[in-house]
């Protein structure tokens, strides 16, 4: 069993069955899935997301491995990629509790607690007038820039996100946002890998995936090779020489995902 708490649980959970105070939490449930719960609590007047994972089986462990789906199998997979990211210097969530008791990955009890991110807005919900309202060009670069430079300092750390995309960048708007002024916050790592080198395979799904969610916000040409230079942190000409096939796969995925949402709208 691993347990590792912070204050205010720290405090508030000595001497008592952590697993079941967990469970008793109360407040906004955001998922209720069969393995999977995620709410919202608060506590001492500070506002809290949990995230509760109680195993999915052995039948659903092997439908993922089936179809070549990497399963998540508890609050571990968060809490590594939370403390790498923290480590490489990433802006993402902090955790303030995590637990894991049961050695069978198909029936283990996991839960995380992070501090909630407030208050903010997603990137997704910020630029989401930009085609008709653009912002100002300097906002605009400095906000790809810094995805850019968060995108490549994760991979670089050996963690891919596997759920990329711009609505889990968080703008925080506790102080007005400039070009010069504005912290982005990374989240929604449950399902991420931590590894001593992300394979690219894994890397380029999750590009494909931050290219997918911006395609419709107006983003030029000019954008998109901004962003491979900071991403890359090389000059662009040995990016356009040395990565055209990535780029064309790029295209190509975002294309499929686009064509899919089409028919299948909000199930994608």
């Amino acid at each position: 069993m691993q347990l590792i708490l912070a204050e205010p649980f720290k405090s508030l959970w000595r001497g008592k069955d952590v697993f079941a105070e967990v469970e008793r939490l109360e407040g906004q449930v955001y998922r209720e899935l069969e393995g999977r719960r995620t709410l919202r609590t608060e506590v001492d007047g500070r506002g809290y997301f949990v995230k509760i994972h109680r195993g999915i089986g052995w039948g659903e462990i092997v439908k993922n491995l089936l179809t070549a789906k990497a399963p998540v199998l508890g609050a571990g997979q968060e809490w590594r990629a939370i403390q790498r990211l923290h480590e490489a210097g990433v802006p993402t969530m902090t955790a303030v509790a995590y637990g894991e008791r049961g050695a069978n990955p198909a029936s283990q009890h996991s839960f995380i607690i992070t501090e909630e991110l407030a208050p903010t807005v997603s990137l997704e919900d910020f630029s989401v007038s930009w085609r008709e309202q653009p912002p100002a060009p300097t906002l605009k670069r400095a906000l790809i820039a810094e995805v850019a430079n968060m995108a490549g300092t994760m991979h670089r750390a050996g963690v891919n996100h596997r759920d990329f995309y711009i609505c889990h960048f968080l703008l925080h708007t506790d102080k007005p946002v400039t070009a010069s002024n504005f912290r982005l916050s990374l989240i929604d790592l449950h399902r991420a890998q931590t590894r001593a080198q992300t394979p690219r395979r894994w890397r380029d799904k999750d590009l494909a995936g931050l290219y997918f969610s911006a395609l419709e916000i107006g983003l030029t040409r000019g954008d998109r090779l901004r962003f491979l230079r900071d991403y890359f942190r090389r000059p662009l000409r040995e990016i356009l020489r040395d990565e055209g096939g990535l780029l064309a796969w790029l295209q190509h995925k975002a294309e499929k995902l686009q064509s899919r949402k089409l028919r299948y709208g909000d199930a994608l």
